[in-house]
């Protein structure tokens, strides 16, 4: 007598059409995640290009803006120059030539100002580390603590970038400024109180 079980033609239909419904799901499955793969890829890329698009856009406008910035760099040796020359005139110096250059250093700042160039306020303005460059420190004792009080070298800008900082003198107040006061009127108060004591003794006696 054999071993064998023998399955009933329904059960076989059974199994058969279980593998049947199997096979379906795993093939949905399978789709649905090369779909999510694909999209997650497809953003990545998508997201990477348009911080391409904003960086070369960025570059572009940073290249309009600040082109001529080298250019204007070294214009501004010849204002220096021109500058100079006038604050060095002597008064044996024609006066046309004096004019000239006033002229010539007046029509080559505005030509500048045209491609964005403009001059930092310095002096009298309060000590600004972002646009101005403290040289030295100069003691005043009627100027409020970090004013520029004298400009060695006019500052620009290129419209909001600075191209070279203003080098100055900063204000700070005089070693001792304000103990010195108190200490005179602290002097003045013990000679006032030695003369009442002195009036004291002089009528008890």
């Amino acid at each position: 007598m054999s071993d064998d079980k023998v399955v009933p033609p329904e059960e076989e239909l059974s199994v058969a059409g279980a593998s049947n419904e199997e096979a379906p799901v795993d093939e949905t499955k399978r789709l649905a995640d090369e779909l999510k793969e694909m999209t997650d890829r497809y953003l990545r890329l998508y997201a990477d290009f348009e911080n391409y698009k904003k960086r070369v856009n960025k570059d572009k406008e940073e290249l309009v803006k600040y082109g001529q910035e080298h250019l204007l760099s070294e214009l501004l040796t010849v204002v220096d120059n021109l500058e100079m020359a006038l604050k060095h005139a002597s008064d044996a110096v024609s006066t046309g030539l004096v004019q000239g250059v006033e002229i010539t250093r007046k029509e080559l700042i505005k030509t500048l100002e045209k491609f964005g160039l403009s001059a930092i306020e310095a002096e009298g303005k309060m000590f600004d580390p972002a646009v101005h460059h403290a040289m030295s420190h100069i003691e005043h004792a009627d100027t409020k603590e970090n004013t520029v009080v004298e400009e060695y070298r006019k500052g620009y800008k290129l419209k909001d970038k600075v191209l070279r900082p203003a080098l100055v003198a900063v204000s700070k107040k005089p070693a001792g400024h304000g103990h010195g006061h108190k200490n005179k009127k602290g002097t003045e108060a013990k000679d006032d109180d030695a003369k009442d004591t002195n009036n004291i003794t002089e009528e008890e006696s």
